[in-house]
């Protein structure tokens, strides 16, 4: 999983070096959900120039492991200002007040971030 997320997040700031890319990725699976497994994004995502990690402690806590933080997450991944949220919400307000002017957006998950309508979120940027 975790060459996938190098090779998705390099292949797509390949594509369009010229624009910025905002990564983001969903905590999701049983092993990833998993504090000790955490440690192996590390530098995953620093192809991006904004690089967000979602994760839903109720599915941490269905799987009986122990909680997640901001900062355990932070540290794992080693990426400076690494956006962590853990509401759908707010990582839905977070999005829509980037300014997207050649901006590319990567969304990245084997889930749904917590429910996130992403044609609407696509609409949405579009019209912004």
């Amino acid at each position: 999983m975790l060459l996938q997320v190098i090779a998705t997040v390099k292949a797509v700031k390949e594509l369009n070096p010229e624009r910025e890319l905002v990564a983001c990725m969903e905590l999701h699976t049983y092993s990833s959900l998993n504090k000790n497994f955490i440690p192996q994004y590390k530098d995953s995502m620093k192809a991006a120039q904004v690089a967000v990690v979602f994760y839903n402690p109720e599915k941490v806590a269905d799987k009986k492991f122990e909680p997640l933080s901001e900062s355990i997450i932070q540290n794992a991944f080693g990426t400076s200002g690494l956006k962590v949220f853990d509401d759908r919400k707010k990582l839905e307000e977070f999005l829509m007040q980037q300014s997207w002017k050649n901006k590319n957006l990567l969304m990245m998950s084997s889930g749904n971030f917590g429910g996130l309508d992403l044609p609407k979120l696509s609409e949405q940027i579009l019209q912004a």
